[in-house]
């Protein structure tokens, strides 16, 4: 019997962006945070609020915008992507 080696393959995508790019991605904001002794602290606008009464909300990646749209149907912006894994957030998988 003979066994081959594995090989192992690293794959990593990079996602390009490019001007206008931002209007095609959903964004993930931060609306607020609890502190360990207190209760939530708002920092703006939340998302439904932004929905409802058209008020604009800002992205982790500094967008500003008046939601709208289902962010279900776009791909995850990257550049908030990246901050929310780098400040210890767990996102779902796409």
């Amino acid at each position: 019997m003979r066994t081959q080696p594995q090989a192992e393959v690293l794959v990593q995508s990079t996602t390009e962006v490019e001007e206008g790019d931002h209007e095609r991605f959903t964004h993930l904001v931060l609306e607020g945070y609890t502190p360990k002794d207190g209760e939530f602290v708002a920092l703006g606008n939340s998302v439904v609020e932004g929905m409802v009464n058209a008020t604009p909300v800002r992205a982790l990646c500094g967008k500003l915008w008046v939601p709208g749209r289902d962010p279900q149907k776009f791909p995850l912006c990257p550049t908030c992507k990246e901050i929310a894994e780098s400040i210890g957030w767990s996102l779902p998988s796409a």
